[in-house]
């Protein structure tokens, strides 16, 4: 049996997410950015492993909003400013 979805999901800074999470795709995982929206196709065979592909990536997801949010804070600051901020993550 063959499984397939999509998850498509809006955000301000949707490049950056997504090539945050093309690191972590798997084989059977493509993600891209579309305008404002980060797009996620999945396809797998066994229900189990789709599953938890998808809980993967949700988790990976909420990380990337965090991170590209962090930088968006950092280049707005340094507008107002005009000093760069760099900010590290471990």
């Amino acid at each position: 049996m063959q499984i397939s979805g999509r998850i498509v999901s809006k955000h301000t800074d949707a490049r950056c997410i997504a090539e945050s999470l093309s690191a972590d795709n798997l084989l059977s995982m493509e993600t891209k950015a579309d305008g404002n929206n980060v797009v996620c196709e999945i396809r797998g065979e066994k229900l189990r492993s789709v599953i938890a592909s998808v809980d993967d990536y949700l988790m990976n997801l909420s990380v990337a909003e965090d991170i590209c949010s962090l930088g968006n804070k950092n280049e707005d600051q340094s507008r107002i400013t005009g000093k760069s901020e760099k900010t590290e993550v471990n």
